[in-house]
């Protein structure tokens, strides 16, 4: 039995740190993103590596739901799909969610959308994905984790996300080796320079979180998204 976990994020959260919790494990493969290529050609959008990105990936979604539910190399247990929730359109179809496992990382809005703006000048609210989580986890469930608790206490949450898959909590989770991997999608030289020299989850960081003014109605708009999803999250406790 393989158990497919379909890991939903938004941007600027540990969902790279995470794939990389993952990866450590021997018993897992992982999938970086595998609806970018046909996020960035339906949009149009001009992201960094965006003609690479395109030409490395399916470029239909029903291609990638095919791939993401199909036959996996021997002695594969889990199957870990790191997906970013805005990636999920309005046209890509639903069904095929139905044969994952769903599971959601969070991050205080204030926080993201401090982050993003560094980035990004203008976001909207599409872009940050609490929308879209919300609307896959009131259709499918499944548990959820927020990274500061994930930051806080990466073994106790780590372990009770496990037993919420219904996949053994193993320590290896805990630490990995620098570097990119091969499973690293090809944009990995633009976004994942800190998680390449990192070798496990980050420190905790209390500072609050530094809003622009101009940005603040976005975290007005995100945060009843999160407070719902919030209010499932797995906790260490």
């Amino acid at each position: 039995m393989v158990t497919r976990v379909a890991m939903w994020s938004g941007p600027r959260n540990v969902s790279t740190a995470l794939m990389r919790s993952f990866g450590a494990r021997p018993d897992t493969l992982v999938v970086d993103e595998p609806l970018y290529a046909h996020y960035l050609l339906a949009t149009g959008l001009d992201h960094p590596g965006r003609d690479a990105v395109i030409a490395s990936q399916s470029r239909r979604w029903q291609d990638v739901a095919a791939e993401l539910t199909g036959p996996l190399p021997d002695g594969v247990a889990v199957h870990y799909q790191k997906h970013m929730t805005h990636h999920l359109l309005p046209e890509v179809g639903r069904d095929w969610l139905g044969e994952l496992a769903n599971a959601y990382l969070i991050r205080d809005p204030a926080h993201v959308v401090a982050s993003y703006a560094k980035v990004r000048g203008e976001p909207t609210l599409a872009d940050l994905g609490f929308v879209q989580q919300a609307e896959i986890f009131r259709a499918y469930g499944g548990p959820v984790v927020d990274s500061a608790d994930l930051l806080r206490d990466p073994a106790g949450v780590l372990s009770r996300l496990c037993a919420a898959l219904g996949i053994g909590y193993t320590p290896a989770m805990l630490r990995w080796a620098p570097g990119p991997r091969v499973t690293d999608g090809v944009w990995a030289p633009h976004w994942y320079a800190s998680v390449e020299a990192s070798t496990g989850f980050a420190a905790y960081d209390p500072s609050p979180a530094q809003v622009p003014d101009r940005l603040r109605h976005l975290v007005e708009a995100a945060q009843p998204y999160y407070d719902e999803l919030h209010a499932h999250r797995v906790t260490a406790a």
